[in-house]
Order: C-alpha cells, then structure tokens, then sequence
C-alpha cells in the first residue's frame, strides 16, 4: 500500500491513518482575532505602549490585535494567563523586565519567567532619571550622594513598591555610590511622584514618562539619566556614567512574547512587523511622547536581555535582602 500525503488545510495527513504532521504557515496568520494580554492597568506606559503598537498590527496583517488589561499580583496574574494559553500565535503577552524577576517576590508562582515564555520582540526602552524635590539644595549626582553621606539614612527616595524597578534602580544606586539613602515605598508610581513633588520625600528613580511632567513643572529636578546616551527630552541632563557613576545604565523594556512554542514562522512574522512598525515616524513620535525608546530587536536579542536582567537584578535583590512584604 502506497502512502500519499494528503492536504489538509495549514495540515499534512500522512496515510489514511498515519500521524497527523500539522505545519503552521505563516502566509496565513492571522486569519482571527490575536489577544494580547497586558498584565498592568490601563494608562501606564506598557498599557499606552502596546496600543500604539497593537493598533497598528491590526492594519498591517489584517486582523484585530486586541488588548487585555490583567493586572493583578504585580504582573504574575497576567503573565500566568498567557503562559498557560495555546501556543499557536493567538494569544501573546506584553513583558516588561519585572516579568523576569517576579520569582523573587512570589514563593509558588505559576510559571518559570524565562522558560514559559517564547520572545518575539523588544520594541520600546523607557530610560529612568533620577530625580529630586527642586528644594533639595543639589544640583548635581556628586553634590547629592555627598549629601546623603553628610546626612546618613536622613534622604528618602520613593518608589511605586517593594521590588519596582524603581525600587531596584535606587538599590543598585546605592551599592554603587555608597550613599546610605532610605526606601520609601508606594502603592503606585503616580502616587509616588505627587509626594516627591510635594517635598515629602527628597529623591526618585523614576521612568522618564513619569518624572517629565513634574519637570517641566519645575517641582523636580533632574540630575542624571539611568541610560546610555542621553535622552532627546532631557539633552542637558547627563548620563550616569558622565555624572561619575560608571557602568550603571538600564532601562525597562517593553516587549512581545507569547507562550513557550510559539511556531518560528509566527515569530518570525510578528517580530518582522513590529520591527517594521516602530521604525515609523508616527510610531517613534507616539512613544516618544510618553518618554520611551522606540527599538528593533531579533527574538534572541530579547531572549538574551531576559537572561541578562534576571541575572543583574537577581543579584542586586539578593545582596540588598529585598523581599515582598
């Protein structure tokens, strides 16, 4: 008896009872409704992010891209969600980097941050700053680490919660500089920033799409960009390693992913059009307004800032005895 394969649709049929083989093409996807769930509130820049971003998928492949706000548990509620989904390419996930160290504030969680993920791409960076109440008499990151100094354990700095990244930032800061700073922690970045703007607490380590408004306010004053290269809103405002703190950079990023196994056609589709899409004058404007990078990325680079932020910010919370409380 002679075998012929028989086409079935995006399926190969071996034999009238052989295995069933089935292939995904990617010529065809999407052909319905993606879901991409957003494990934050409405109106932060990962929410505001990935609409820019889903709005114009839904144009460019010809199926609705639909967001699904699933806050809860930090981002553990949501992530948990899309990890445990179908990996066939129809439900994906916005990650930021505190996905990938959510082990270290949840004993029993759902799902390994790295390995129940597939990444897609890396599409946007929100570079942070540190900032202080415009009455603090610093003006720059020497004159207020010497301060803090001067004044041991009396200089707070605010974050939106225990193990934030802006938590972190301010951790790393610390060991780096020796400035013995207190932690203050929030229920919320915005709440955050009303009281650093207050005067009620002195510092922040805030995301540039927070801290931009109370600057140009003139209620805060920034001293130095935790990034790279300096950032087209602030240009006078130094980068950390020009204000002298070397080798402290990091940004958080805002990526696509989908579940482990995600077929590599259906990434390689998706990361093509994103990449595509934030190298477009409308789109890099869009996230420029809310304080973030537009970047392009290949899966593995994504793959390996994962790895890599797990690592850093693993050991920064391990040698700062952070825990959730």
């Amino acid at each position: 008896m002679r075998w012929k394969p028989l086409l079935c649709g995006a399926c190969v049929v071996i034999g009238s009872w052989g295995p069933l083989a089935c292939t995904w093409a990617a010529g065809t996807y999407p052909d319905k409704p993606v879901r991409v769930i957003v494990p934050f509130a409405a109106g932060g820049f990962a929410d505001v992010g990935a609409r820019v971003v889903t709005h114009e998928l839904t144009t460019m492949l010809g199926q609705s891209f639909i967001v699904e706000n699933k806050p809860g548990a930090g981002t553990v509620r949501g992530a948990a969600y899309a990890a445990k989904a179908e990996p066939d390419g129809y439900t994906l996930v916005m990650l930021t980097t505190t996905n990938v160290i959510s082990n270290y504030f949840h004993k029993n969680l759902p799902y390994d941050p790295i390995k129940s993920f597939t990444p897609i791409v890396e599409f946007a960076e929100a570079p942070y700053v540190l900032v202080v109440n415009a009455k603090l008499p610093v003006h720059t990151v020497k004159q207020f680490v010497a301060l803090a100094k001067s004044k041991p354990h009396t200089i707070n700095f605010a974050s939106s919660g225990i193990g934030s990244s802006q938590h972190l930032m301010g951790a790393l800061f610390a060991s780096k500089t020796g400035a013995p700073i207190n932690h203050v922690p929030y229920s919320g970045s915005a709440v955050a920033m009303e009281d650093l703007a207050s005067g009620f607490v002195q510092s922040s380590f805030a995301a540039l799409s927070n801290a931009l408004p109370q600057i140009r306010a003139g209620k805060i004053r920034a001293l130095a960009l935790i990034a790279a290269k300096r950032a087209p809103q602030l240009p006078d405002v130094p980068t950390m390693e020009q204000a002298g703190v070397p080798d402290y950079h990091s940004a958080v990023w805002l990526a696509l992913a989908g579940p482990a196994g995600v077929p590599p056609d259906i990434v390689q589709r998706l990361n093509a059009a994103v990449n595509k899409i934030v190298r477009m004058p409308k789109t890099i404007k869009a996230l420029a307004a809310l304080g973030v990078n537009a970047r392009t990325s290949t899966p593995q680079e994504l793959g390996n800032d994962m790895a890599h932020d797990a690592a850093l910010w693993g050991e920064v919370i391990k040698q700062a005895h952070i825990q959730a409380q």
